[in-house]
């Protein structure tokens, strides 16, 4: 995999980015807790996407694989998610025992987000059919690249535990875990830039 396959998303990648990210966390523990109806999580989750990393079609940082095999929507420092977009969509598609817990999940989120610049990964995803192909190292590698060369931080929140081993491949390090009421775990994580050899 060389990052020659590796794209910036223009406008009329948006759609096909967030479809194999929907694809991608379908199976995912918090994704799918918070939208256990598989008809609400098919037809919601594209607008979660856009809601939750839309800044990185705008600023250049949605990358995906050519074929839409993988994306990951990228926020550069100072760049945010849509909270008003994303709070509206969860009155409207989550279920209100669920959305208790969701509040309380969000607040912990917050304590963990480095106070200094840095880069926020919300979303990262490969299509399952063409998973276990190292897709998803050459996307962080991309990313992380431009990081190591500028002296930023990178966090994420890894939504699914199986995962955290593969970003602390990554260099990530793990902060703490995050859960409340009947949410999954999940788990913060930071990395420093890096010096390459």
């Amino acid at each position: 995999m060389t990052t020659d396959a590796i794209k910036s998303a223009a406008p009329q990648d948006v759609a096909a980015v967030a479809d194999v990210l929907t694809l991608a966390f379908s199976t995912d523990p918090a994704a799918r807790w918070t939208w256990a109806d598989p008809r609400t999580y098919l037809a919601t989750f594209p607008l979660f996407a856009r809601a939750f990393g839309g800044q990185a079609f705008q600023r250049g940082t949605a990358y995906f694989i050519e074929g839409y095999k993988g994306a990951a929507l990228w926020l550069p420092p100072g760049a945010e998610p849509d909270e008003a977009a994303m709070g509206a969509l969860m009155q409207e598609t989550v279920p209100e025992h669920t959305r208790r817990d969701t509040g309380a999940l969000i607040e912990q989120m917050m304590r963990y987000h480095p106070k200094e610049p840095h880069w926020y990964l919300p979303l990262i995803g490969i299509d399952p059919a063409h998973q276990d192909k190292g897709l998803g190292s050459a996307l962080m590698r991309h990313a992380l690249a431009k990081c190591d060369r500028d002296g930023s931080l990178a966090y994420l929140e890894s939504s699914n535990p199986a995962n955290v081993p593969f970003y602390q491949r990554h260099g990530f390090e793990l902060l703490g875990t995050i859960q409340a009421g009947s949410s999954p775990e999940l788990f913060p994580m930071l990395r420093k830039p890096q010096r390459r050899t």
